[in-house]
């Protein structure tokens, strides 16, 4: 087929190889604009734009879709028979969802109708799901809310974050947007509507997304935003009036002598070096490694050396 792939980030990068590699013919590769990455604010080219380059494939770039006579004119031109879509990062507009004969197919790393929005893959991982997947599906004007074409599931290891299952979806969904546009093409896949009943929303994160509420949160759940919001936000709290940054942690039993109703939620316990705060549930989490604002990133009982915590210490309170 001719296809135009339309795709940013590097969870894109698997699909417009496996579409190379399955012989079809990328006619335009359509990328969000160079942005400044890092301290150093140096323009970078997005994974996409960089795997295109490699392939030496046509790319276009466009600040504005929605009216950019340009794009549409050489879009158009083209005569994609589908538009692939993977994480562009661009709501399509009504001229380009009509556009080629087959349709705009994205590839959505969730089991729609669950998850729709920004953020399905860290959503899952920070609410405990066991499994998720990814889903074919035909664009539409409203938000992940078209067809279904195919899907499939995947595991989610307790200890895996986010950042992890970006990987293992990415690659999980590249061959399924191969055999997507095969059925399509030889009339084997039938559209299937989703039950717009069962919809949930993953909205895009935000910084407060990390900070970490012990009275409203079991240990497990708070590990499993951790999970969830690698790298960014992450799991912060405050020490003392000071941003605590926790970069590990894990769920333990009560430490002895913590009846439920005797220790306070966000109250540390210093057992043997090591870091342990109170949850709700009278659960207990372990802070592995740590940075307090300002400094580097330490171990717990390094950490522990060099910062002399008073009994009844909580976290997450501000100084008085």
């Amino acid at each position: 087929m001719k296809l135009v792939f339309c795709g940013t980030p590097s969870f894109a990068v698997p699909t417009l190889q496996a579409l190379l590699a399955a012989g079809h013919e990328i006619a335009l590769v359509v990328a969000q604009p160079d942005r400044p990455v890092g301290r150093s604010q140096q323009l970078t080219a997005p994974p996409v734009k960089q795997a295109a380059l490699a392939s030496n494939l046509h790319i276009a770039q466009p600040e504005k879709i929605r009216s950019n006579p340009v794009f549409r004119a050489q879009l158009e031109a083209i005569a994609p028979d589908a538009v692939v879509v993977v994480a562009y990062g661009r709501i399509l507009p009504p001229w380009m969802l009509a556009l080629p004969r087959l349709g705009c197919i994205n590839l959505h790393g969730s089991l729609l109708p669950k998850y729709r929005g920004a953020a399905p893959i860290q959503w899952a991982v920070a609410n405990g799901d066991a499994f998720t997947g990814n889903t074919t599906m035909l664009l539409e004007e409203g938000l992940d809310t078209g067809p279904i074409l195919l899907q499939q599931t995947v595991e989610i290891p307790p200890e895996q974050t986010a950042v992890e299952l970006f990987e293992v979806l990415a690659k999980a969904g590249a061959p399924l947007v191969v055999e997507t546009l095969a059925g399509l093409a030889g009339g084997t896949i039938q559209p299937q509507p989703q039950n717009h009943s069962f919809a949930t929303f993953a909205p895009l994160l935000d910084r407060e997304d990390g900070r970490m509420d012990f009275a409203g949160r079991t240990a497990h759940e708070l590990k499993d935003r951790w999970r969830g919001f690698q790298p960014w936000p992450g799991a912060f709290t405050t020490l003392e009036g000071k941003k605590l940054i926790v970069h590990r942690m894990d769920v333990v039993a009560a430490p002895e002598l913590a009846a439920p109703g005797a220790v306070e939620p966000g109250q540390i316990r210093i057992e043997n070096r090591r870091l342990l705060v109170h949850s709700a549930g009278n659960t207990w989490l372990e802070l592995l490694e740590v940075q307090l604002e300002g400094k580097r990133r330490l171990q717990a009982a390094e950490f522990l050396r060099g910062n002399q915590l008073a009994a009844g210490t909580r976290l997450g309170t501000p100084t008085r």
